[in-house]
């Protein structure tokens, strides 16, 4: 588990450096050394968002056993809630000018606003739906799977079905929610310019807030007596059952809030990229978010963040200099760390600020010898 002192640490440097990069971009002139160009504003922003979708998998992954493929499925949902609360914001202002349909719904030839839009106009109705699509569907999903004792190996496939399904469903024109191109071209939030460099410096605040919130209910939770149980019921789920214990319902209660992490995650990306579209349903993503929790250790909640951050500076850096190279940099960085580094790189600071809840499963003779 990770100490107090390093939670700390984490979310000192998470909002330290969040403030520091919107200061610099707010209140140093553009000609100073000092300034931060909005392209950075927003490149770090989108890194944090995917630091909680990070966290949100390492939270399944590293405390309760699942290994998830099709996360990007919740993040992708919470884009989409917001994504549709910002084309409602656009009103008038769009190529076609309705005040009532996006403008893909025009070119569609769409009459009349589908009843999967309304409410979109309000926040505080599209915040709900942020939280409430992707956790009914993780509860609905989760209920389904750990009632009929689905695990291991079979249980990542059918995640990953489930995101699959959500693409193809997606794409479709005839959805109401822009078909291959998405939702994008957005104008305000919360009657702000979402283009403007003082909105995307306080989103970039904003989300690095909101990171360090669901860290410290994360680490609220595994520390908890819950997450004793939890952990319990990955490294021995029958044993726990036999204790007395429904892992069931321990593993639908974190996969729930996991999937409400990564909603928010996406609901919070969306405004700072500036689109949405069926892409970010694609299992590669999720794929992509199992690798950065295992790149800076599972089970240990700062690894994920830490690893969200290295990963994809790595592949901003790569696809600009030596895009042609990039997956095959990406695969050889998963196989060296899972040979040389199977803790992450927060195993290597493993003893000294760091207790792994990540631990090898006992053999068959310990089995033997242990006390029933």
């Amino acid at each position: 588990m990770i100490s107090q002192r390093v939670s700390t640490l984490t979310i000192a440097l998470v909002l330290g450096f969040a403030i520091l990069l919107a200061a610099l971009n707010q209140f140093t002139p553009e000609n100073s050394a000092l300034h931060v160009p909005p392209y950075v504003i927003a490149l770090v922003g989108k890194y944090l968002c995917y630091a909680m979708l990070a966290l949100a998998v390492d939270l399944v992954w590293g405390f309760s056993g699942i290994l998830p493929l099709g996360h990007a499925a919740f993040f992708a949902l919470g884009g989409y809630a917001m994504g549709m609360y910002l084309m409602r914001q656009i009103g008038t202002r769009g190529v076609y000018g309705d005040p009532n349909l996006p403008d893909f719904m025009v070119f569609l030839g769409w009459k009349a606003l589908p009843w999967t839009w309304y409410g979109f106009n309000w926040f505080p109705y599209a915040a709900l739906m942020v939280v409430l699509l992707p956790g009914v569907l993780a509860l609905v999903f989760g209920w389904l799977t750990f009632r009929s004792r689905v695990t291991g190996v079979y249980l990542s496939i059918i995640t990953q079905a489930l995101t699959y399904a959500l693409l193809l469903a997606f794409f479709r024109n005839d959805m109401g929610f822009g078909g291959n191109n998405g939702l994008t071209d957005f104008k305000d939030i919360l009657g702000f310019n979402v283009q403007s460099d003082a909105t995307r410096s306080s989103l970039l605040v904003l989300t690095a807030l909101f990171l360090c919130g669901a860290f410290l209910v994360a680490r609220f939770l595994v520390l908890s007596r819950f997450g004793k149980v939890l952990i319990a019921v990955r490294d021995a789920e029958s044993r726990t059952r036999f204790l007395g214990y429904r892992p069931e319902s321990y593993k639908l209660v974190v996969w729930v809030l996991s999937a409400i992490i990564a909603g928010i995650g996406g609901a919070l990306y969306v405004p700072q990229v500036g689109i949405i579209n069926p892409s970010e349903f694609a299992p590669a993503n999720s794929i992509e978010a199992v690798i950065w929790v295992a790149v800076g250790g599972r089970g240990t909640l700062v690894g994920p963040i830490l690893g969200a951050l290295i990963v994809n500076f790595g592949k901003t850096w790569f696809t600009s200099a030596l895009p042609e190279f990039w997956l095959f940099a990406l695969g050889a960085l998963f196989i060296g760390v899972t040979l040389l580094l199977p803790q992450g790189v927060m195993g290597l600071f493993s003893g000294r600020f760091i207790k792994p809840a990540v631990v090898p499963a006992p053999t068959i003779s310990e089995e033997e010898e242990a006390p029933v």
